[in-house]
């Protein structure tokens, strides 16, 4: 029913860790596809190694460096199943993700314009990151879900979903923010928001996304000001939506930038 999908990069000290919260699965109706994005370490000896221990079905691929949203296209491409749960290298999930996730897939099934569901994350010590949100289902766009939980979400889609929305391909940069996916797909369906389930454990490392986002943006301006200059038209809210043209032209200054450093 789920494909697990996980890209990464010179992350095989983290992935062994991904391995076994998805060995103790209560539910084991997934597989796990791990897109490669041109590691140098040893990933691919430890991936062979896991497969061969046949605990669970894992399938790899290999890309040349191009990014995690590059990855995650080229994974969905490969997907068989008929929905995808993006989990990072570097996380973990609880023992009962699948289950909780797959009991509301089929709570939910006769609803054909739900095309997502969305969770909560924790931080290893299993304390929700962001705010406190009651209630049992919301049925609200990301956007909205990112100004009121203020924390990392763990997304499931069905994968025609992701599928007829892939992240846009940027020459030279390596990162589109998931965000801007992740609205187009509320455009064409309802995603169901659990404000009070985690499945997911998160850990930010050093080289993660999270802690590296200036020098990030300023790599990537381009994929970075597409999703800003999208978000300024759904932000509700003068304040964000002044943010946003801020961070736009922040992007605009990059890429004049980057341009004149390759002309010279």
């Amino acid at each position: 029913m789920i494909t697990i999908l996980t890209p990464t990069y010179n992350r095989a000290y983290t992935l062994n860790r991904l391995y076994n919260s998805l060995c103790e699965q209560t539910n084991k109706r997934f597989n796990w596809l791990i897109v490669d994005d041109g590691s140098t370490d040893n990933t691919i000896n430890l991936i062979e190694k896991l497969q061969r221990d046949n605990r669970i079905d894992i399938e790899y691929l290999y890309q040349e460096n191009s990014g995690k949203h590059i990855a995650i296209n080229n994974g969905v491409t490969h997907c068989a199943r008929d929905w995808v749960f993006i989990v990072d290298s570097d996380d973990i999930l609880t023992n009962d993700a699948i289950k909780i996730a797959i009991d509301e897939i089929i709570n939910h099934q006769e609803h054909d314009q739900i095309i997502g569901l969305c969770f909560r994350r924790a931080f290893l010590d299993k304390k929700i990151i962001g705010n406190k949100v009651s209630g049992d289902v919301l049925r609200i766009n990301p956007t909205k879900a990112t100004h009121l939980f203020q924390g990392d979400l763990a997304y499931i889609f069905k994968h025609t979903a992701l599928q007829n929305n892939p992240f846009p391909t940027i020459p030279d940069e390596k990162f589109v923010p998931e965000l801007y996916v992740w609205n187009k797909i509320a455009d064409q369906g309802q995603i169901l928001f659990f404000p009070e389930k985690y499945i997911y454990l998160t850990e930010y490392l050093e080289d993660g996304y999270s802690k590296n986002f200036a020098s990030n943006l300023q790599k990537n301006p381009k994929g970075f000001k597409l999703f800003y200059q999208d978000q300024l038209k759904r932000e509700k809210n003068w304040k964000n939506k002044l943010k946003c043209f801020i961070r736009s032209m922040q992007c605009s200054h990059y890429i004049a930038a980057n341009n004149k450093k390759d002309s010279e």
